[in-house]
């Protein structure tokens, strides 16, 4: 395909040949915003070769489906595991026809890149829980459908931004999480900052009578215990919002429940 505008013939002729399992790759793209070719390979190409991974990825790539950002994985060198992938024009057209603008991928930070690639690491974790029958995923929103408006001081609008919105069913229980993926790159004073947002927002009441529970995932147990320290800090009525775990620990925790 060509890489100048996608007419709108060209997309529906992709939506009339796309397969189902690009039809899934292209949805987890665009509900996590990025992905690693390791963890769509994790989540839709498990049962084929690394060759067949690489072709499949690679076909999305030259119909404009997906798109490589510049960056490559650190620590993975070959083929198309070490590639990042967002969607493309052809795939943003696919997903939200309703849109009139749309652009091609565009390089990025790399902390935003490991940030946002940690979200989408705990998604991937999250799909195959489900499919070890561990869990359901009821519902996984990232940012920007993760963020929640509500009433600020003098009637402004505040919007909160949790990095991810995640419903997690456990039998006849359902869980709603608020998580804030962690990399120790914030300072505390930020944390505490972000913090205290999350306590004006449940003090709005604009989730009813059951809150969220807020998951802070960490990279280590030194930076749970300053996670915690700071938490500590704030009135005790709000320590029952948030929860700290690492992020190997992440699918541990939410299915312990929220209320554990």
């Amino acid at each position: 395909m060509s890489r100048g505008y996608v007419t709108a013939r060209q997309v529906a002729a992709l939506d009339a040949t796309i397969t189902p399992r690009e039809r899934e790759i292209v949805a987890t793209v665009a509900r996590v915003r990025v992905a690693s070719g390791a963890q769509l390979v994790r989540l839709h190409l498990t049962g084929v070769s690394a060759r067949q991974a690489r072709g499949v990825l690679s076909s999305m790539v030259a119909r404009r489906l997906l798109g490589r950002l510049p960056r490559r994985v650190g620590g993975v060198r070959a083929g198309s595991a070490g590639f990042v992938y967002t969607l493309d024009v052809a795939g943003q057209r696919l997903m939200t026809p309703e849109r009139t603008r749309w652009q091609r991928p565009w390089p990025v930070g790399s902390l935003f890149l490991a940030h946002s690639l940690a979200v989408a690491e705990l998604y991937v974790s999250l799909r195959e829980a489900e499919a070890a029958g561990r869990l359901a995923v009821a519902d996984f929103q990232a940012e920007p459908a993760s963020w929640r408006g509500f009433p600020g001081p003098g009637g402004g609008r505040v919007v909160l931004k949790p990095d991810a919105r995640v419903t997690v069913r456990l039998g006849r229980w359902e869980d709603v999480w608020m998580v804030e993926a962690d990399r120790a790159t914030e300072s505390l004073p930020t944390v505490k900052k972000k913090a205290e947002l999350y306590v004006r927002y449940w003090q709005s009441g604009r989730e009813g009578e059951v809150f969220p529970r807020v998951l802070w995932l960490v990279p280590d147990e030194a930076r749970r215990g300053q996670l915690l320290a700071v938490l500590g800090r704030l009135p005790a009525d709000t320590w029952q919002l948030f929860t700290v775990a690492t992020f190997d620990e992440a699918v541990g925790r939410m299915m312990q429940g929220a209320d554990e």
